[in-house]
């Protein structure tokens, strides 16, 4: 394995790491969150343990491809003279005959090691779970194009931190599109380069670096759509995924700063049709302005409009259809893959039920997967599809955990 020169590990100690990503409102790593309880049992966890990901519930199996990109209108200041903004983003979507093409892991086994190691827990590589993505495999092609929506990730944190909602879209019909957002986040590169968050104030790591990663990766949607490869290298692409994509039906969600980063984007990029923060505190300097007319959903946790101004300062700018909902006993990382991952770690290690509460909150954790598939699904399907989602009207019998709010 080897490093990325210009990005460096400087600070990253466990305590910090988990320090800074609370009072970012971060995502809060997996390893990072659990603190020495992890260090403590590493080594009695078995070799052969691995965590598991919900299988998702749409009609078709998910394929998934990365993808090498470079804007080359934004010099990379960082990483010095000729070098312009690099990022890794993956393409989730549905797939067909995928027997013969190996699943996905939930990070690259680089980007993992080095995920461990900054929490000196390097000892838990082989408790990685894996995706329900086949890797390259051909995509399915219906006679319509796929709608797309892109993913932002919180800080220090990754592109698969919400895999369970990003292959549930794919499972029924949507390309998903991730985005690494350099210098926040652990990823790796083709060339074997392995990239870990940053700790450089001059570093492009604000929501509105992130919110011009995604306006960027709307650029290579629609250069797919037309059957052009972004690809740096021009790698090899799934069989059918050039022409398959739909310029003209495109979302976009994130979460914590990557849920901000949404919001900066959607306000400025008309091509995002509809958005979804997931707990985002939309806190920017100087701070997020103008009317949005567009689609907006907030899934509200720990920064809500009721305690987060920022947030209820967004809320005013949203002109068009608007939602936002809670769930209660949710916590900050209470949208995302922490609950389905958390509660097989507390087993594993003997954790008390506290304990457990202490890291995810007190939302039942299946239901939290099921809102979590529910939800993005039903708002994308009504404002992207056109389909009337009933989930949306009201409180639900199915989540009695989530509430809506005026």
């Amino acid at each position: 394995m080897t490093t990325t020169p210009f990005i460096s590990r400087k600070g990253m100690t466990r305590r910090r790491m988990l320090g800074t990503a609370l009072a970012a409102g971060a995502a809060v790593p997996l390893a990072t969150v659990a603190g020495p309880a992890w260090a403590d049992s590493a080594s009695v966890a078995p070799a052969s343990t691995r965590l598991t990901l919900p299988v998702p519930t749409g009609p078709h199996p998910v394929g998934t491809v990365q993808l090498h990109l470079v804007d080359r209108s934004r010099p990379d200041d960082i990483a010095g003279p000729g070098h312009f903004r690099e990022l890794m983003a993956t393409v989730w979507y549905p797939a067909r005959d995928v027997e013969r093409y190996p699943v996905a892991p939930w990070m690259p086994a680089g980007a993992f090691q080095a995920f461990l190691a900054d929490a000196g827990l390097s000892a838990l590589a082989s408790l990685g779970p894996l995706t329900a993505g086949h890797v390259g495999a051909p995509v399915r092609r219906s006679g319509r194009r796929l709608p797309v929506v892109v993913f932002s990730h919180g800080a220090h944190s990754h592109q698969g931190d919400h895999t369970v909602m990003v292959q549930e879209l794919a499972s029924h019909g949507y390309a998903a599109v991730t985005v690494a957002h350099q210098y926040d986040t652990y990823t790796e590169f083709p060339d074997g380069r392995v990239a870990v968050p940053l700790r450089d104030t001059q570093a492009p790591t604000m929501p509105g670096d992130f919110a011009a990663d995604l306006r960027f990766v709307l650029d290579c949607v629609e250069q797919l759509a037309a059957g052009c490869n972004p690809d740096v290298a021009r790698r090899k692409l799934p069989a059918g995924l050039l022409g398959s994509l739909d310029p003209q039906r495109m979302g976009a969600f994130g979460w914590s700063k990557g849920a901000t980063a949404t919001a900066c984007a959607a306000l400025a990029d008309e091509r995002i049709r509809a958005g979804l923060s997931l707990d985002g505190p939309m806190q920017m300097n100087p701070p997020l302005t103008g009317d949005l007319d567009r689609p907006f959903m907030m899934m509200s946790a720990a920064f809500t409009r009721a305690t987060d101004p920022a947030a209820a300062a967004f809320w005013s700018l949203l002109r068009g259809w608007r939602l936002n909902i809670q769930a209660q006993g949710a916590a900050h990382v209470s949208y995302g893959d922490n609950e389905a991952l958390f509660p097989q770690v507390a087993k594993l290690l003997g954790w008390s039920g506290q304990q457990l509460q202490d890291v995810i909150g007190t939302l039942d954790p299946d239901q939290a997967v099921r809102i979590q598939q529910a939800y993005p699904l039903a708002f994308f399907d009504e404002h992207l599809r056109h389909r009337r989602e009933h989930l949306l009207d009201g409180p639900s019998p199915a989540f009695p955990a989530v509430t809506f709010l005026p």
